[in-house]
């Protein structure tokens, strides 16, 4: 059996892994002060989780503070072995890390107050506009970025069938939904047309906070975020064009340019800084994630307040498309996840469906249709969709998981 090792430092933190690893206890646990070393012995089988707490956040926000995911060790064994397996006591979590945890939690409230702002005091939130929405939203992309590295991308392989269903069901069951109602209540050309492009486009940041407070999957979450936003180079802008075409001129060209420009750009730069100078991002980390709530909750809250007018006069007809189209996107991405994933991967799955990237249909829609009326489905948006799935991760978290649920993600 080839010799595997392992140094556990006793501050609890470790080289950023998350693994399972097969090893042997030595026949005595030996220890120092410094350091605790476990090497495989004879063949007295055991099976060692290691969590490690080191690895920047997987979020643009802080759903599990690094302190919080101290290093757990975690030892079934196989065979009867002497010494006593070590135990990591997990730090408690400092004030800043417990103000960003509850910060994060309430994200859903933050939005909802946004919208309230940008709707009767429009003039607070309008300041943002294209080109510092622009900035701000790439900014965010940057923030994910860096939570990235290229580990990330190859548990994307080592998890094909999982990832894949969740892309498909982004861009296959959402975008034929947008189609389909927009068709079946007649909505305008500009509005049908707003519909659909916000039912193309990716993933939203919040569906990573709505899956934490699910207790769904959150590492599957921010690798099907990751996946659908790199995917959004082409498939937004194709989808756009072939389901909306007919409606009105749609500049593919420009979407795709767009999207690679403030999506693909700057999360790309954020895994090169996170793989090349990991010292400097891991001081970045510690901040970013209170400015990821707050450049989220203002760049939904600011395109409800540039349309504000419009909404107050035809708002109301666009709650309902809207809010069906979210409503039956997490219906059908759940439904479809249970024939072949467990509760967890479900919910995760459900949840990525049914929240999408609206700011960035709002900013497609400004930079690339002349109608305004486009961008007002995606200013609704932001708000069905924040409702919806924060409703439903609270419904969910009542909800206890089977202990017999099936473990569909491969770290």
């Amino acid at each position: 059996m080839a010799s595997i090792s392992r140094i556990l430092p006793t501050d609890g933190r470790l080289s950023h892994c998350t693994s399972w690893v097969p090893v042997t206890l030595m026949s005595r646990a030996q220890t120092s002060p410094d350091s605790l070393k476990l090497s495989p012995v004879g063949k007295a089988g055991v099976s060692l989780r290691i969590q490690n707490s080191c690895r920047p956040l997987r979020s643009v926000f802080a759903l599990e503070s690094a302190s919080s995911r101290s290093s757990r060790v975690v030892c079934n064994a196989a065979a009867d072995f002497s010494g006593d397996a070590p135990e990591s006591t997990p730090k408690e979590l400092s004030q800043y890390e417990k103000t960003i945890e509850l910060l994060t939690t309430l994200f859903p409230l933050w939005v909802i107050l946004g919208t309230l702002v940008g709707i009767f005091k429009p003039s607070l939130v309008t300041w943002l506009e294209t080109d510092l929405f622009t900035l701000g939203l790439g900014f965010l992309m940057l923030s994910m970025g860096l939570t990235l590295t290229f580990e990330d991308f190859r548990r994307c392989l080592r998890n094909p069938w999982t990832v894949g269903v969740g892309f498909l069901a982004q861009y296959m069951i959402k975008p034929v939904l947008g189609f389909l109602i927009a068709m079946t209540l007649k909505l305008s050309a500009p509005l049908a047309t707003g519909l659909i492009l916000v039912s193309c486009c990716p993933g939203g940041q919040a569906s990573n906070v709505a899956t934490y407070i699910s207790k769904g999957n959150v590492a599957l979450s921010v690798l099907m975020t990751t996946c659908s936003t790199i995917g959004a180079i082409i498939m937004t802008p194709l989808l756009t064009k072939l389901l909306a075409g007919q409606l009105v001129p749609v500049d593919a060209a420009g979407l795709a340019l767009s999207t690679f420009q403030v999506v693909l750009v700057p999360t790309i730069v954020g895994v090169l800084a996170n793989e090349f100078f990991p010292k400097f991002t891991s001081k970045i980390i510690t901040v970013t994630p209170l400015i990821g709530v707050i450049l989220t909750t203002l760049l939904c809250a600011s395109p409800i307040g540039q349309v504000s007018e419009v909404l107050k006069t035809q708002g109301g007809q666009l709650i309902l498309p809207v809010a069906l189209l979210h409503a039956a996107a997490f219906a059908i991405g759940y439904w479809i996840s249970k024939f072949s994933f467990g509760e967890s991967t479900s919910r995760t799955i459900s949840i990525e469906c049914g929240m999408q990237s609206s700011a960035l249909g709002f900013l497609l829609a400004q930079k690339h249709f002349k109608n305004p009326l486009v961008a007002v489905p995606s200013a609704v948006s932001v708000v069905c969709m924040a409702v919806g799935g924060s409703g439903l991760a609270v419904f969910w978290r009542n909800q206890p998981i089977p202990e017999d649920d099936k473990d569909d993600f491969k770290e």
